[in-house]
C-alpha cells in the first residue's frame, strides 16, 4: 500500500497512512492563515465603507463625487476578496478531499482499524464542513458590503423613499 510493503499489522499500516495523510495539514494550515487574512481585510473594507457612507450623506457635491469613487473602489476590493475566499476555501476543501481519498483508498484492508478510520474521517468531514460554512459566511459579508455601497450611492431622495417603504412594511398592521 502506497509503495510501502505491508510487513506489519493492520494497525501499523493504518498508522503509516495517518502519517502520510498528515502532510497536507501543513498546506491546510497555510490556507487557513490566508483565509484569516482575507477575513481581516474584508472587515477593514466594511469599516471603511461604513465610514464613507456616513460621510457622503453630509458632503457637498464635489466631495460626494470623490467619496463615491472611493466607494466604487471598495466595491472592487470586496469582490476581489470574495474571489480569494472562494479559491482559498476550495483549496482547503480539496486538501481535505485528498486526505479523505487517501483514507478511503486504504480502507479495504484492515477491518480492525475501521474505528480509527471512522474517527479520522469524521474529523476530515467536519473540517470540510467548517470550510464550506466559513466560505458561505464570507460571501454573505461581501454581499452585505456591496448592498451598503449600492444604498449609499443612491441619491438621498431615493434612500429616504426606501427607508419610508421599509418602515411601512415593518410596521404592524392596524387591521387587526
Amino acid at each position: 500500500m502506497f509503495g510501502v510493503p505491508n510487513t506489519g499489522t493492520a494497525l501499523d499500516t493504518i498508522a503509516h497512512v495517518i502519517q502520510v495523510a498528515l502532510t497536507p495539514v501543513f498546506l491546510l494550515s497555510g490556507i487557513a492563515t490566508l483565509l484569516n487574512v482575507f477575513s481581516t481585510r474584508l472587515a477593514r473594507v466594511a469599516d471603511r465603507v461604513e465610514a464613507l457612507s456616513k460621510e457622503i450623506e453630509d458632503a457637498d457635491p464635489e466631495r460626494a463625487a470623490l467619496l463615491a469613487a472611493q466607494l466604487a473602489h471598495l466595491h472592487r476590493r470586496s469582490v476581489a476578496l470574495d474571489i480569494a475566499v472562494v479559491l482559498g476555501a476550495v483549496g482547503g476543501a480539496a486538501t481535505c478531499g485528498a486526505v479523505l481519498a487517501l483514507f478511503v483508498g486504504a480502507l479495504g484492508e484492515a477491518a480492525t482499524a475501521s474505528v480509527l478510520f471512522a474517527l479520522f474521517g469524521l474529523a476530515v468531514f467536519c473540517a470540510l464542513g467548517a470550510i464550506v460554512a466559513y466560505t458561505a459566511e464570507m460571501l454573505m459579508a461581501g454581499t452585505g458590503i456591496r448592498a451598503e455601497l449600492a444604498y449609499t450611492q443612491r441619491p438621498p431622495e431615493q434612500r429616504e423613499e426606501r427607508a419610508a417603504a421599509e418602515s411601512e412594511a415593518a410596521a404592524p398592521s392596524q387591521d387587526g
